[in-house]
């Protein structure tokens, strides 16, 4: 069933979410075992796991690419991001820390475009 709501989801998805989509076709669904089949769809590469900007495991079905993600603190927009845009932070985190980025887990936060030129919330 859990696979069955995957090949139906777009973009990222959240495990409470998929949870949810899985009781609406069999009330008996047990959280746990919609995440430990998570688990293993993800070791089997067919599903990767992110954390979103509240911290909340998000889930993206078999991603073309690795991707990070960047989230509107103020409008909730949100955008990927990929190794090519990433890589000179990744580089210079490489040569100053000897940090090795894995940008499936980056979530940088702050403001779009359109809402950094809007006049502050008040």
């Amino acid at each position: 069933m859990l696979v069955d709501v995957l090949s139906r989801a777009e973009g990222h998805v959240t495990g409470a979410e998929l949870v949810e989509r899985c009781r609406q076709k069999d009330s008996s669904t047990i959280p746990s075992t919609v995440y430990r089949t998570l688990d293993v769809l993800e070791e089997l590469g067919l599903v990767r796991h992110a954390h979103g900007p509240d911290g909340r495991e998000e889930y993206h079905v078999l991603p073309e690419t690795e991707h990070g993600h960047l989230h509107c603190s103020r409008c909730g927009a949100s955008w990927d991001i990929g190794p090519d845009e990433a890589s000179s932070l990744s580089a210079i985190l490489q040569h100053d820390r000897g940090f090795v980025m894995d940008l499936t887990h980056l979530t940088v936060s702050g403001l779009c475009s359109g809402c950094a030129g809007a006049a502050p919330e008040g």
